[in-house]
């Protein structure tokens, strides 16, 4: 009895900790006492919310809000169809020219402060193309402008101006800032960048190869500034600011740093979208209102409590007691799972919460194998407890086949390693995201959690 109170226990810390986490980020509530009640204030009103993160971890901030991710189809926002013209890039080069393009644009909105935006490519013969979705943009104009205009990548000196000996306090403060000196050297003269490896050490570094005139001008900067620093600007961002150590006159030269190996790609990638700069077009502007998605929230959420109410009467109709306790365990499915997509910030969306009602329904699943298995086994005359261990035991394999299969189609429909001839649609992963999700905690919960329940409160003979 110990070991099932303890994990009953647990289970329900756990349930009062996802109660915590789901709920939304402002509930109003207000009361009021009746009069009988000798007290002389009787309304009250304060507001609830779900918790907030503010502290010092080892001297590390930690500073974290959970709220739901809302996508493009119920926030409103924008989406955006860009053509890339590739007439000017090499056949083998255009496939990574069109990855720079994607991973700018992604760098461009991450800077504008757009919450969860969808960058996506898509190739059809010879038309490269981008599919940028912002949710939730105020502003147009500015965000086209931030996807619509070619990357630009330049190279420039950074320098501490130096300080007469008789400067005044006020003069040296004055001069304390840095000096950015223009080279003449962009990104139309950087033939590639690449990841490559230390043949020393192994670790990932970046090597970066000039053209004729690129070679000419990086010479004379690196013999004029040897010990300085070289900015690498990306949009007018500091994208890095290595050291010149040696004069370098071949026009290659190696970055080094402590780089793991996605941190190597990513610089060569946006090196290289300066490198191979790509025009880019409009081709499709559509601003998406909020309100029809709102709407669709409600109408999907009202449909959802309606399914769950009547799952929950055919369990504990056809069921009794055990019906019972599975539709409590469904419960707290529910409130697991709304945490949980607060925790690993799912971006909700309409599919996506298609996907979460298709796995409630789902998750009464295994308790109803296992029910059925338990009627078996107390039809052949064994004791309760018995039964019920054996209905567990025997339904595992059914429960674990079916699951797996769910799970496989959830990834498949995720597409994890984003394969070209699999699903790219941002709304379709959100259903398999969703649905994965729901998928493997029903699993446990319906499994671990119902078990749990049923040898605590169903232990004697039924």
């Amino acid at each position: 009895m110990k070991k099932p109170l303890s994990r009953f226990i647990a289970i329900m810390v756990c349930a009062v900790i996802a109660g915590v986490i789901a709920l939304p980020s402002s509930l109003p509530v207000s009361f009021t006492l009746p009069e009988s009640v000798p007290i002389e204030q009787k309304e009250y009103s304060f507001e609830l919310g779900s918790p907030k993160l503010d502290f010092s971890f080892f001297g590390i901030p930690v500073q974290r809000t959970f709220e739901f991710k809302q996508g493009l189809d119920i926030q409103g926002g924008m989406q955006v169809v860009l053509e890339a013209d590739m007439s000017g890039i090499d056949e083998l080069d255009r496939e990574d020219a069109l990855e720079s393009a994607k991973q700018v644009i992604l760098r461009r909105v991450d800077l504008y402060g757009i919450n969860e935006p969808s960058v996506q490519t898509a190739r059809s013969g010879e038309s490269y193309r981008i599919l940028v979705e912002l949710p939730g943009v105020s502003d147009p104009t500015e965000a086209l402008r931030l996807v619509g205009q070619t990357a630009q990548l330049e190279f420039q000196l950074l320098k501490q101006p130096e300080i007469a000996a008789d400067a005044t306090p006020e003069e040296a403060t004055a001069s304390a800032g840095i000096e950015i000196i223009p080279t003449g050297l962009t990104g139309q003269q950087l033939k590639r960048a690449s990841v490559q490896f230390d043949p020393n050490t192994g670790e990932p570094q970046v090597s970066i190869e000039f053209d004729a005139e690129g070679a000419k001008i990086f010479a004379e900067i690196t013999q004029e500034n040897t010990g300085e620093i070289l900015g690498i600007f990306l949009d007018q961002g500091l994208l890095m600011a290595p050291t010149i150590q040696v004069p370098i006159i071949t026009g290659q030269a190696v970055i080094t740093g402590d780089f793991s190996l996605d941190e190597a790609r990513n610089l060569s990638i946006q090196l290289n979208a300066g490198a191979l700069p790509v025009p880019i077009q409009v081709l499709e502007q559509r601003t998406i209102g909020a309100s029809l998605g709102q709407q669709s929230v409600t109408q999907s959420i009202q449909a959802g409590l309606i399914g769950l109410g009547f799952v929950m009467v055919f369990m504990v109709l056809i069921y009794g007691a055990k019906g019972i306790i599975a539709s409590v365990v469904l419960l707290l499915y529910s409130l697991f799972t709304l945490a949980l997509y607060k925790i690993l910030g799912v971006t909700l969306t309409l599919p996506g919460i298609a996907g979460l009602l298709l796995s409630i329904g789902m998750a009464v699943d295994a308790n109803i194998l296992i029910f059925e298995r338990m009627k078996e086994e107390l039809r052949l005359g064994k004791p309760f407890a018995q039964a019920m261990e054996q209905g567990f035991g025997k339904a595992w394999d059914s429960i674990k086949d079916a699951n797996l299969a769910t799970i496989l189609t959830a990834l498949v429909l995720i597409n994890p390693l984003d394969l070209a001839f699999l699903n790219t649609s941002g709304l379709v992963r959100g259903f398999g995201i969703t649905l994965f999700i729901g998928v493997v905690l029903g699993l446990v919960t319906g499994v671990v959690v119902t078990r749990t329940f049923m040898r605590l409160f169903l232990r004697s003979s039924q």
